[in-house]
């Protein structure tokens, strides 16, 4: 029996059975397009052979695209009520048992993850998804790769390198874990509530030898982050006066340091990547 997928109107119709309004707390936008969900499966590339874990299925249309390929799903939902319908759902679209996992659980807090997915799929709530994506990167070592739908201001500051208007925090600490990219555009009208933002599809594949060897050095990771957050705290101002707090208490120091990790002292934040930031945390001891 093959895996069928939702329309708009039993979308709909699901939500008023949980008595279950989109809200704006939750960044809730629900997808009632049948093709946008499959598309964003075929950017993931997912196979019958991959563990998928998603965020935030809500009542369930990219889930079912996901089980459509013959994947194992993992799908972590803060909503109880929507945790509790979904394996009703999936059942009642020909998903055979065993093949999707619910994890009633803040994706924010959650630390394990059962059937240890490898690929990350998600339509992103806009107001988490950098936390919720920093937080499963670090957390979750095994995710290989993956695509999420996210708010177009997100998505292009995820992908943004060095000296591009957008780059920021976000951009750095993405890298950290291999290469992002923008894979595609999204249409407001294929959401319930339309959204007032436009939405974009982003992908990512961590980096097999994450840079280096130490680049699995959890230290490292904070050093290098709390580097990342002190630049950009005060993105105007040189690298070593807004690094000069963590790099010794001075200018000099900071410039120091900088200089030894064969940065210029006189750049900003926005000018470097992470492995500049990674030589700086090295540097600093």
């Amino acid at each position: 029996m093959p895996v069928t997928l939702l329309g708009a109107s039993e979308i709909r119709a699901l939500a008023a059975d949980l008595d279950v309004t989109p809200t704006k707390k939750l960044g809730q936008n629900f997808v009632v397009d049948a093709n946008t969900v499959r598309k964003i499966v075929q950017v993931a590339g997912v196979t019958a052979s991959d563990r998928v874990v998603e965020v935030g299925p809500g009542l369930g249309s990219l889930t079912l695209a996901i089980l459509e390929t013959g994947a194992q799903v993992t799908a972590v939902e803060i909503d109880h009520r929507l945790a509790e319908r979904l394996p009703v759902t999936a059942a009642a679209h020909g998903v055979p048992d065993g093949a999707l996992m619910v994890v009633d659980a803040d994706a924010l807090r959650i630390t394990d993850l059962p059937g240890d997915p490898n690929v990350l799929v998600a339509n992103l709530p806009y107001n988490v998804s950098v936390p919720v994506l920093l937080h499963f990167m670090e957390t979750f070592p095994h995710i290989e790769r993956g695509v999420v739908m996210v708010q177009a201001e997100v998505g292009e500051r995820l992908a943004a390198p060095p000296g591009s208007k957008v780059y920021g925090s976000p951009s750095v600490k993405a890298a950290w874990y291999g290469p992002w990219r923008l894979a595609g555009t999204v249409s407001r009208q294929v959401f319930w509530p339309v959204p007032n933002v436009d939405s974009v599809l982003v992908a990512f594949e961590r980096d097999a030898a994450e840079g280096d060897a130490s680049r699995g050095d959890e230290d490292l990771r904070r050093r290098t982050f709390a580097l990342v957050d002190a630049a950009f705290g005060q993105r105007r101002k040189m690298l070593r006066q807004a690094l000069a707090p963590a790099l010794g208490g001075s200018a000099a120091s900071a410039s120091a340091v900088l200089e030894d990790a064969g940065v210029d002292p006189t750049a900003r934040g926005e000018q470097l990547g992470v492995e500049d930031f990674v030589r700086i945390a090295r540097a600093a001891g």
